[in-house]
């Protein structure tokens, strides 16, 4: 295994902590790490809403990226608990596509850490409305 895999499971396993804030927000359950092109790893977590203003680990690291003045994915990681498996859904992907039209495809996912199974976003969507 890549060390720098390594490093991101061991971040997004750090902030991986399911919890109850309320009787409509949960978050945690689902954790996150993007490596920027720069190579710093930036970490999310799921926050669920009772209503549609959640947001799914992979964006909430990637507005981590961004806030902290980046925009360049180069490898994403997430993990629910028990698991290191997990691709990025629909609106994950849409949003990487936007961020990196030119370039989308090169984005390295972590489909299944254990079993060490790596694809390209290009693999992942081929085909995108942007492309």
């Amino acid at each position: 295994m890549d060390k720098i895999w390594e490093e991101m499971y061991a971040a997004a396993k750090a902030v991986l902590a399911p919890r109850k804030i309320s009787d409509y927000v949960t978050c945690g359950e689902v954790a996150a790490a993007v490596l920027s092109k720069s190579g710093r790893i930036y970490t999310g977590v799921c926050i669920d809403t009772c209503s549609t203003l959640g947001i799914c680990a992979e964006r909430n690291a990637i507005f981590n990226m961004i806030t902290n003045g980046e925009q360049e994915i180069d490898k994403v990681l997430c993990i629910s608990p028990g698991h290191g498996k997990g691709a990025p859904c629909g609106a994950c992907r849409e949003l990487m596509v936007q961020l990196m039209p030119e370039s989308y495809k090169d984005i390295e996912i972590m489909l299944d850490y254990e079993n060490e199974r790596i694809i390209t976003m290009g693999e992942l969507t081929p085909e995108w409305w942007i492309g």
